[in-house]
């Protein structure tokens, strides 16, 4: 059975931090393409970011230079370090794994991955 779970959410003042985790479980395989998306309320979900372990990390405009992805090679594990947090990143958050490699041109596209965690919520405010 294909778990996906997702964990570090919280409440964070504006200019804070958070540290998301995601483990993926269940796969005989290792990932090589996974990532983040966000829901904010009243929103559709959206990209984030995304790693591949074959090489490139990506990120949405409005959060390059404040978040950074990374993994543990050796399992099926991302993080997202989210720094200078803004009131409009609040969101639900969900991690997100493709079974097979996303090109460059896919990876922005949430219906390329068939894996996904139930969300943690991240909430910016003072």
């Amino acid at each position: 059975q294909v778990q996906v779970a997702e964990s570090g959410g919280g409440l964070v003042q504006p200019g804070g931090s958070l540290r998301l985790s995601c483990v993926a479980s269940g796969r005989t395989f290792r990932y090589d393409t996974m990532g983040w998306f966000r829901q904010a309320p009243g929103k559709e979900r959206e990209f984030v970011a995304t790693d591949r372990r074959s090489g490139g990390t990506y990120y949405a405009e409005s959060v390059k230079g404040r978040f950074t992805i990374s993994r543990d090679k050796a399992t099926n594990t991302i993080y997202l370090q989210m720094n200078s947090l803004k009131p409009e990143d609040t969101a639900v958050y969900y991690c997100a794994a493709a079974v097979n490699r996303l090109i460059t041109s896919a990876v922005r596209d949430q219906r390329r991955y068939n894996d996904w965690g139930q969300g943690t919520q991240v909430t910016v405010s003072s």
